[in-house]
């Protein structure tokens, strides 16, 4: 199955995520923490055997490490992030929820903290949300850390300019040998504009994650009326077709589903046998489609 797990919106109590009515009404940690076991344990029993977590998701490490010790399951792939710690207090109304820093000090101290959790399971460790003003680019001796990692190495992307920066990141080597496997970037029916690069970094042989293909709820909770047509048509939900947009791109590895409860992960599961049909063209131009997605409030 190529549809995988993300927890961003149940390793914390806030997210910038439309249509998370099904989390626990507490949002205490122990509810949340159920709330992940629960949609773990059906997207294993789906056959999901992709998870995705980082250093900035709250607990969802924690949670994460303590479900596999619990559940002991086969053949799970692991990938976590570094580069944003949360500093949100786990609290709804947190003036600020994380905080971003690409320095080798932040990548060390965030190594050790996801591998005192996760330990050999982590197969993936991602530079969170790689822009082109990151210190990175010219920090040789942060890409010489990421590159001496015993597990692959790679990095997500946010922002309009997310094609540029896999192509510029993925064309950094240190000693003859690139720094980065593997990316995990935004790519949905409303913005799609990664996607040439995309292609080109899975003819590469890099792999490929793709994240937000629900637009962060959007095309789920007030999706355009094609989609929703479509989506009727069918009798699945809307997130369904536009999962099954993103599963039709040849060049994606691992498409992330960001379920918050068992129900609407059950409605993203149905996009494995959506048949692939022809949408018009509803991208919004990439600043457009950012500056919409940073004014979402953190609910």
């Amino acid at each position: 199955m190529r549809l995988g797990l993300g927890l961003a919106a149940l390793g914390r109590p806030a997210y910038i995520n439309v249509g998370r009515s099904e989390l626990p009404p507490s949002r205490s940690v122990a509810a949340m923490r159920d709330a992940s076991w629960a949609v773990l344990d059906a997207a294993y029993a789906a056959g999901v055997r992709w998870v995705d977590v980082a250093r900035s998701y709250g607990l969802a490490e924690e949670f994460l490490a303590g479900w596999l010790d619990s559940r002991a399951p086969s053949g799970v792939t692991v990938s976590s992030k570094w580069g944003y710690a949360y500093v949100g207090g786990w609290r709804l109304d947190a003036a600020v929820h994380e905080e971003k820093s690409h320095t080798l000090d932040r990548f060390r101290t965030q190594w050790t903290e996801s591998t005192a959790l996760l330990g050999d399971r982590l197969a993936l460790y991602q530079v969170h949300s790689l822009t082109p003003d990151s210190p990175l680019f010219d920090d040789l001796a942060l890409q010489d850390a990421l590159a001496a990692l015993p597990v692959r190495v790679g990095f997500s992307t946010s922002g309009p300019e997310q094609a540029s920066v896999v192509r510029r990141a993925l064309a950094l080597e240190r000693h003859g040998k690139p720094v980065f496997t593997a990316v995990q970037s935004t790519w949905n029916l409303l913005e799609p504009s990664a996607g040439p690069a995309l292609a080109e970094a899975h003819a590469a042989g890099a792999h490929v994650l793709v994240k937000e293909a629900l637009a962060n709820g959007r095309l789920a909770v007030e999706p355009p009326e094609p989609v929703a047509a479509l989506a009727k048509s069918l009798d699945v939900g809307p997130d369904a077709v536009a999962l099954a947009a993103v599963l039709a791109q040849p060049w994606a590895d691992t498409v992330l589903s960001g379920a918050a409860g068992t129900h609407q992960l059950a409605s993203n599961l149905a996009a494995e046998s959506v048949p692939h049909a022809a949408l018009p063209e509803l991208a919004e131009a990439p600043a457009d489609y950012w500056k919409h997605r940073s004014d979402l409030a953190w609910a």
